[in-house]
């Protein structure tokens, strides 16, 4: 399936198998996406095993996602 046809789920958890951890603002950036952890419960929704790490950088915390037993 080419990319333009893929939903922001599908490019998001594409981007989780390949290895990504995904931000809010990667998601943004690079996907258009405004709610993360909407698509994120999606794709939990549909099986796939997101974990969820607070992240603190510049006095900042926001979370992290990435799949389970990923490193």
């Amino acid at each position: 399936m080419k990319d333009d046809k893929l939903t922001q789920a599908d490019r998001i958890g594409r981007a989780l198998l390949e290895g990504d951890h995904i931000t809010p603002l990667d998601a943004l950036r690079r996907f258009g996406c405004l709610r993360l952890g909407a698509r994120v419960y999606d794709l939990r929704r549909h099986g796939l095993p997101i974990e969820r790490r607070m992240v603190e950088r510049d006095g900042k915390h926001y979370a992290e996602y990435r799949l389970g037993g990923a490193s």
